[in-house]
């Protein structure tokens, strides 16, 4: 990038903008099973064989549960002033209940990490449920899928994190991609709890029903948490707490068509408006996602309706690409989740949505970016907080040295962060609060979920 084009964004962000990694407790804590942890649905997911395509497993990942000191320190020295977590629900509660004893050693974990990232200046930013059910919940009562069961469990999870913890941590995300932990485990089936209508790939599940129910279930239970953070907690801790949401742009395939227009706006309906819709504007699903799935979609009671909306006191984005989306004239499938529309990679003109990474579904599109940070703050009108975004890059997984001279990420990060992200702040308004790079080491499973998959 000429850095001459970017000279006036220079100052462009808030003072207190926060920058740093984000990362998920699955997928760099490793010590699976130490210090009383148990086991978590990925676990189980990692330990079953088939599931993972390299055989590989979570139990090691990258040691960040033995070796957090040195991460925390390798941060200071990249200079970041905040970093982004998740707790492991199963090493905190092993066996996940309102009734379930406290693994004390859990805590001590998680409670010495916040004290090495608060002694050297870094923020710590901690996400409740990073997609890790503990493994007892799910056998108990199908977990999610029981929202009376499984609602006051997780409250009681987050009461323990926030009397333990909370003394310390001033931001907390109930769940993180909701959507995608509905989509890629309960409609493709590719991610656990690995449910899906595909026989093919899954013994049990309905790709047509459970994903929505599963989503109303964190929804309502998100609810819940905020409401308890904001009455008891809140007043005399002084945090802040919100959920963050996927999401990546869609655009017209032809943007002279209405109907291609339409098909966009309705996939990112599907997409995002899914939860942000129940929480930050009208406290009920998008008008396309019911005339589409009618009975299927559940409902909110008023009650229900009440809690959610307004539950959120940020948006937490988390995005990566863009999309071409194209009209169909055919009546949408039974196990459709997207809207009913067709998904490309090149648009009407031929003109292809990004620069290739690693990552199949993943294309650079910083343009796409831009425009999605407008629309999210347009309809939403809420602070943003960029919780996740970044890319892999070609050949990575056994990288050369021509592959370590990264300048495919230093393109990607430059468009996104350097040029989008900053003129979405001085030349259209969009108060965006923080921007957090996916991720901070190696891990495993990298982005795996393609939304490309049936459902």
């Amino acid at each position: 990038m000429d850095m001459e084009s970017v000279q006036d964004l220079n100052g462009v962000l808030r003072p207190d903008f926060f920058h740093g990694y984000a990362t998920a407790a699955a997928q760099i804590e490793g010590a699976w099973d130490k210090d009383g942890k148990g086991v978590s649905i990925w676990d189980t997911f990692g330990h079953t064989p088939g599931k993972v395509s390299d055989g590989s497993t979570a139990d090691d990942a990258v040691r960040a549960y033995d070796l957090y000191r040195e991460d925390v320190a390798l941060m200071k020295a990249y200079g970041v002033n905040a970093y982004r977590f998740s707790l492991a629900w199963s090493r905190i509660i092993p066996l996940g209940g309102r009734n379930d004893p406290v693994n004390e050693q859990g805590i001590k974990y998680y409670s010495d990490l916040i004290d090495e990232l608060l002694k050297h200046g870094i923020t710590p930013f901690v996400t409740l449920f990073h997609w890790d059910i503990p493994q007892a919940l799910e056998d108990r009562y199908g977990g999610m899928l029981n929202q009376d069961a499984y609602t006051p469990d997780f409250v009681r999870y987050a009461r323990v994190c926030f009397e333990r913890l909370g003394d310390r941590v001033q931001h907390w995300i109930t769940y993180n991609e909701p959507g995608v932990y509905t989509l890629a485990g309960y409609a493709a089936g590719v991610h656990a709890p690995a449910r899906s209508s595909f026989r093919e790939r899954n013994a049990e599940g309905d790709s047509s029903t459970e994903p929505f129910t599963v989503a109303h279930t964190e929804l309502v239970s998100h609810g819940h948490v905020s409401r308890m953070y904001r009455d008891e907690f809140q007043p005399h801790q002084k945090g802040t707490i919100g959920i963050t949401l996927h999401g990546n742009w869609s655009e017209a395939w032809d943007e002279d068509d209405p109907r291609d227009q339409e098909a966009a706006e309705r996939a990112r309906e599907f997409e995002i408006s899914w939860f942000a819709d129940p929480v930050y504007k009208t406290g009920d699903y998008p008008a396309s996602m019911r005339a589409q799935l009618g009975d299927r979609l559940p409902r909110f009671t008023e009650e229900e309706s009440k809690l959610v909306l307004g539950s959120s006191e940020f948006y937490g984005m988390n995005s990566y690409t863009t999309f071409f989306m194209k009209h169909k004239t055919t009546p949408p499938d039974v196990n459709d989740h997207k809207g009913n529309v067709e998904i490309h990679d090149e648009n009407q003109k031929g003109v292809p949505r990004g620069e290739e990474s690693d990552t199949e579904w993943l294309r650079a599109s910083p343009g796409g970016f831009r425009k999605l940070l407008n629309w999210i703050y347009d309809r939403y009108q809420m602070p943003i907080y960029v919780t996740e975004n970044g890319t892999t890059a070609k050949g990575e997984v056994a990288p050369t040295p021509e592959v370590l001279d990264d300048k495919f990420r230093i393109r990607f990060f430059e468009g996104y962060v350097g040029n989008a992200l900053a003129r979405a702040v001085k030349e259209d308004g969009v108060d965006i609060r923080s921007y957090f790079a996916w991720t901070f080491t190696d891990n495993w499973g990298k982005l795996i979920i393609s939304f490309l998959e049936p459902g």
